[in-house]
């Protein structure tokens, strides 16, 4: 894989239509859209590494009636993909925005499309009824595979990408609009100036300061996030006004490999897939594929705070990060059930019972212990038998800076303030108190997208 080349920060401008804070899918998105719209943007990533948390996402896309859904035979609709979030989201998210996410699911997956970024194969998550989370045909994890083709279309289309340049502040004008970012280039404030400025920052799940502020519970949690999700954006946005919503919602995840300094989320798909969960004496305690919010709750309450995800070989053939994660040290294996249960210091009997009671549910269709109606696919019963050791992690900030459909940041009384944008996990509402694995890719793509029309329409404006 070739690397991406970030323009030299000699090459940065004074002035540009919009700047875009944040290198992930939501700037990326953005970025793309409002220069195929005419406009003159340049991306702003604090890190070195270019991504941000989109590099890390595992399962995939959700969207609803989407022709890649129709070839694999599966019919949705939109209402389904709704209802579901809505109930996932324990009936807070933001009704307007959760509309138009929805409705645009399908639009955001012909877009990538039509730049040659495909999402033909789809999986399935936990909290909804159907297949809707697409992802590459080669099953490779989506984050990677997304920011790597959406950095190749800034490329080609010659989009200014910037890393190492910190934005300290937000520049208002004489209007009290925002007009430009203070940054830090090379140890030195400049001053760039903006038409708009749209914060795509990410979230808050590696900021100690935050999590003890709004989720004092969970400060000893570690975390699956990438070092530079430090909500950085949210102070930038608490600086010029910005009303902070539903900040307590913070996603612990329930399939994080933790043992090592490392720590490596587990993706949903390898449950979607067909994996099931085990306490330490093998025995299955829930529907893995019930929401995250129920399963993380479940595995805290075991006596260790931990278990196993059980697999065999069919599964890791459908799950391809899990080559991933055995070339790293995290698989435990064995040629037969009883052998993996005695490499888990488990015994084997019991783990024998669990799989056939499993199978048996699986061909029957039914599982009677758990009630799981999804991924069910395949039994476990094509040798080559596997464990990885799994605890729930702090995962996602479902809260964030409050704004409207059109991206725009909303103060503390409601109101517009104008020239400031926020979009993807920066930005609150969305996902209520439990986001739907799937989700934030979309979110991604669906808000950049709007995030880099809405400033368009805004700099045309001004």
């Amino acid at each position: 894989m070739a690397q991406f080349q970030t323009t030299p920060v000699s090459q940065l401008a004074g002035s540009y239509d919009a700047v875009i804070v944040g290198s992930g899918g939501t700037g990326l998105a953005a970025a793309i859209q409002a220069h195929e719209l005419g406009m003159n943007v340049a991306v702003l990533e604090k890190e070195e590494q270019l991504g941000g948390n989109t590099n890390r996402a595992s399962s995939g896309m959700n969207a609803a009636e989407t022709n890649v859904q129709l070839k694999h035979g599966i019919i949705d609709n939109i209402n389904d993909f709704y209802r579901e979030t809505y109930k996932d989201g324990g009936k807070l998210n933001d009704k307007d925005m959760l509309g138009f996410f929805v409705v645009h699911s399908p639009l955001a997956i012909d877009w990538l499309a039509d730049h040659g970024i495909k999402l033909e194969d789809v999986t399935i998550t936990g909290g909804m009824s159907k297949k809707r989370t697409h992802r590459p045909a080669s099953m490779a994890p989506i984050g990677g595979f997304l920011v790597k083709s959406l950095l190749d279309v800034a490329a080609k289309e010659n989009i200014p990408v910037f890393n190492k340049v910190k934005v300290e502040k937000l520049v208002k004008n004489d209007q009290g609009a925002v007009a430009g970012v203070v940054a830090s280039v090379d140890g030195q404030p400049k001053q760039i100036n903006a038409k708009a400025v749209l914060l795509a920052t990410g979230g808050f799940g590696a900021s100690k300061e935050y999590i003890k502020r709004y989720r004092p519970d969970l400060a000893d949690y570690k975390t699956t996030n990438q070092p530079g999700a430090t909500g950085d954006g949210l102070k930038l946005a608490e600086e010029v006004g910005a009303q902070l919503t539903q900040m307590n919602f913070v996603q612990v995840h329930p399939t994080v490999q933790q043992d090592n300094p490392h720590v490596y989320l587990i993706g949903e798909a390898v449950r979607g897939e067909g994996a099931i969960l085990v306490n330490f004496q093998g025995e299955r305690f829930v529907n893995e594929l019930n929401t995250r919010k129920i399963v993380s709750e479940t595995i805290t309450a075991l006596p260790e705070h931990s278990a196993y995800l059980i697999f065999d070989q069919g599964v890791r053939d459908h799950a391809k990060a899990i080559e991933f994660y055995d070339k790293v040290g995290l698989v435990v294996s064995g040629d037969t059930v009883e052998d993996l249960a005695k490499n888990l210091k488990m015994d084997p009997a019991m783990l024998k019972n669990t799989v056939e009671t499993w199978n048996q549910a699986v061909q029957a269709g039914e599982d009677k212990e758990f009630g799981r109606t999804t991924g069910m696919d395949r039994d476990l019963s094509k040798p080559g038998y596997f464990a990885i050791h799994i605890a729930p992690a702090i995962h996602y900030t479902m809260g964030g800076i409050h704004i409207n459909t059109k991206t725009q940041v909303l103060d503390g009384n409601g109101d517009v303030i104008p020239g400031l944008y926020a979009a993807g996990e920066v930005s609150g509402g969305l996902h209520g108190n439990n986001r739907v694995g799937g989700n934030s890719i979309a979110e991604t793509i669906i808000f950049g997208r709007q995030a880099g029309q809405q400033v368009t329409v805004y700099a045309r404006e001004h």
